[in-house]
């Protein structure tokens, strides 16, 4: 049996990914103490800047991280110190035996497409966390005087693009979107938006529970072109699969039926289309796409195009993570260099990081659970000092960390500012999060 009696282990991100490798090292390494250090003031990523506003329900699993925190005095939660900016790669393998690089992959991948760099196109992590209230997004500021709005993707995040800019104020009324976001889109001449995927609705990536919430909206009507649907599921999927595109071919065909102009604004899904230009001048006017068709399980374009009048585009194509120096990096694939979690001696990676983006919250629980496995099975040697150490590393730098109570003030504020029935409302910029924190102590 390994050791872990007072190995110390720092988790750098407290989303997902690294908030699973915290509880799982609760669990199985029970003597091991545990700091959880993230750039933000406010911990648990994406269950706060990504998660859809209207899904309040998805983030409520932040209440099982919160326990992983709270309810263990050898978890700790060091918020508003960063990577490279306030600590480096090198000092964190120097103070604890195990470094666990759990920070994301929070940009968004490039179309690759000539006019992608005009104005009033976004990545949907930038346009998600400006309706979040994200700091990092909050300055984003897009046009929303528009008639038009393309998404390009056929997923859970690009129907949550399409959803919540056709939501009105009192659909979003129980949710915690950012007052501003939503004041521009209630305001909006917006008419049309307009969802494009590459391949057909067999391969869509969404799941049936949130296409359906599509064809229930108070002033939106969806619609897909009946044409566009195979008559039935292929026989080549097992059975579980057939049973899943089913249900989400059955859910299309409904949509094929929705009648337009009834509703202030409408969502069109279009299949076997590839964005390869964005048209206008400095600003977005439209955007050519490729038809393409799908042949031996290979999209390929058809050399025939079309245009579609538009002043805004939002890509919905997948996200990537940005380098740390000091740890090896695959640009091409926009994570860390690793084999199995392994970086390099004592450092390892875990969720979007090492993965990609790429499945559910509970996709990060497994695999955050088998990095766990291999920490421990690399205890060995001699220990390194640990948090005290750390503490006295960000004491010598001034630096202004924000500890789990001190998360919970900011979030007892947050609270305590919303108009109900919303959950809360958020702060825009750690500035003010910090500016509060002092004025309560």
């Amino acid at each position: 049996m390994v050791d872990t009696q007072s190995r110390s282990i720092a988790i750098v991100g407290s989303g997902p990914g690294g908030m699973y490798v915290a509880q799982a090292l609760v669990e199985k390494a029970p003597g091991s103490k545990i700091d959880i250090i993230d750039r933000l003031p406010t911990p648990f990523g994406l269950i706060r800047g990504g998660v859809a506003p209207d899904h309040q329900h998805t983030k409520r699993v932040d209440k099982k991280y919160s326990s992983t925190i709270s309810l263990n005095e050898k978890v700790r939660f060091i918020g508003n110190v960063s990577l490279d900016r306030d600590v480096s790669i090198h000092e964190l393998t120097k103070i604890y035996d195990a470094v666990v690089l759990a920070y994301g992959a929070p940009y968004d991948k490039k179309l690759g497409i000539k006019g992608e760099d005009k104005k009033n196109v976004f990545g949907s992590n930038a346009f998600v966390g400006w309706y979040n209230c994200h700091p990092d997004f909050i300055n984003l500021n897009p046009d929303l005087k528009i008639n038009s709005a393309v998404v390009i993707g056929i997923g859970n995040v690009a129907i949550d693009v399409a959803r919540v800019l056709s939501r009105t104020t009192t659909e979003m009324a129980t949710t915690d979107i950012g007052e501003y976001a939503m004041k521009a889109i209630e305001v909006s001449p917006l008419k049309e938006v307009y969802m494009f995927g590459r391949r057909g609705p067999i391969e869509a990536a969404f799941t049936n529970t949130e296409l359906k919430e599509l064809g229930a909206m108070e002033a939106a009507a969806t619609t897909v072109e009946f044409a566009q649907l195979p008559s039935q599921v292929p026989n080549n999927l097992d059975d579980k699969e057939k049973k899943v595109k089913g249900r989400i071919l059955e859910t299309l065909k409904e949509l094929s039926e929705a009648k337009l102009g009834e509703k202030r604004r409408a969502i069109k899904i279009k299949f076997f289309a590839s964005p390869v230009k964005i048209l206008g001048n400095e600003q977005v006017e439209g955007i050519r796409m490729e038809k393409t068709e799908v042949k031996n399980g290979r999209c390929i374009g058809t050399g025939k195009t079309f245009d579609v009048p538009c002043e805004m585009v939002i890509t919905c194509i997948g996200s990537r993570a940005e380098p740390i120096k000091g740890v090896p990096f695959d640009t091409k694939a926009g994570i860390v260099t690793h084999k199995d979690g392994r970086i390099a001696p004592r450092i390892y990676a875990a969720g979007w990081v090492k993965r990609g983006a790429v499945g559910t919250i509970g996709t990060n629980r497994l695999d955050s659970y088998d990095v766990a496995d291999i920490i421990i099975s690399d205890f060995k040697g001699d220990r390194r000092p640990g948090p005290d150490l750390f503490d006295s590393l960000i004491d010598s730098r001034k630096l202004r960390q924000v500890s789990f109570e001190d998360w919970l003030a900011i979030k007892q504020s947050e609270e305590e500012a919303a108009t109900p029935p919303a959950p809360r409302r958020k702060f825009n910029t750690v500035e003010q999060m910090i500016q509060n924190l002092n004025q309560k102590t």
